[in-house]
């Protein structure tokens, strides 16, 4: 299981679009199967007769709506991107898991990135959406229902890896980087995979990494530059924010690759052992 926390955004459309697999519609109702769990304090502000079943459209409005209902609301060094997207993938061999698993894994990662506290209903608004086989994707609002700016943790990353390899034990599933070795060649290879992965993880970290710093500024710049009144302000505001979707198509390429590199196809067992395989004992 391998968690990845992405820049934060100024709406939820393009991180529910991205989690979906698809744009957001007015049309397509999402249930259950699909928001498979969201904040404690939702139940409240839902009555008992309403419908149950909202939008893709509806659930964007309602992580929108601290945004908008705080205008001024902002972070300590003035920044407005309040939405906060964390996803988590399987390993490609991990079995399906049931709604009520998905469920368990949401509720425990937004523990860990802070979303989540125990007893706390006032908090952020949060949905975990599982839309795409072996993905499971949260999305946040960081501004609290009375305004207040929440600051997730800074080892929020440290934290989501940690609670993911606690997952896959109570869950019996893949560890990451648990590939069989047999032969010394094949562990060279691997090893020096491995490396090479690692690089590219390190330059595609939403943390600490290069190019999410550089993204940031970016994506700062478009945000101070889009509130000066000149048209010209407009346009480069613009300009800046594909330069910072560029970098983050790139950073997600990295990320790719270096998931790829640790998890090598399996090589085909010879036809005869695949022969024998299939007998009975």
């Amino acid at each position: 299981m391998i968690p990845r926390v992405h820049v934060r955004t100024h709406t939820p459309q393009d991180p529910l679009e991205e989690a979906l697999g698809r744009p957001v519609s007015p049309n397509e109702g999402l249930t259950e199967h699909t928001i498979v769990a969201h904040w404690p304090g939702l139940d409240y502000f839902t009555l008992d007769d309403e419908q149950k079943t909202w939008t893709s459209v509806q659930w964007a409005e309602h992580l929108e709506e601290a945004l908008l209902g705080h205008p001024f609301a902002a972070s300590p060094d003035d920044d407005r991107r309040a939405i906060l997207h964390v996803d988590v993938r399987l390993h490609p061999d991990d079995r399906d898991l049931t709604g009520p698993e998905w469920a368990e894994v949401a509720h425990r990662l937004a523990r860990a990135a802070g979303i989540e506290i125990p007893g706390k209903e006032s908090g952020c608004r949060w949905i975990a959406v599982q839309a795409q086989p072996g993905r499971l994707d949260l999305i946040a609002n960081l501004i609290h229902l009375d305004g207040a700016w929440h600051a997730p943790p800074v080892n929020t990353g440290r934290r989501l890896a940690h609670e993911t390899r606690r997952i896959e034990q109570d869950l019996h599933l893949i560890p990451v980087r648990s590939e069989p070795l047999s032969r010394p060649a094949v562990r060279t290879v691997l090893t020096a995979s491995a490396q090479l992965a690692t690089i590219l993880a390190q330059l595609a970290d939403e943390q600490a990494g290069p190019l999410a710093a550089v993204r940031g500024l970016v994506e700062h710049a478009s945000h101070r530059i889009a509130r000066q009144p000149e048209a010209a302000s407009t346009d480069a505001a613009h300009r800046l924010e594909l330069i910072a979707r560029r970098l983050h198509a790139i950073q997600q390429d990295l990320d790719t690759t270096a998931t790829r590199l640790v998890q090598p196809r399996a090589v085909p067992a010879p036809a005869a052992l695949r022969h024998n395989a299939h007998r009975s004992p």
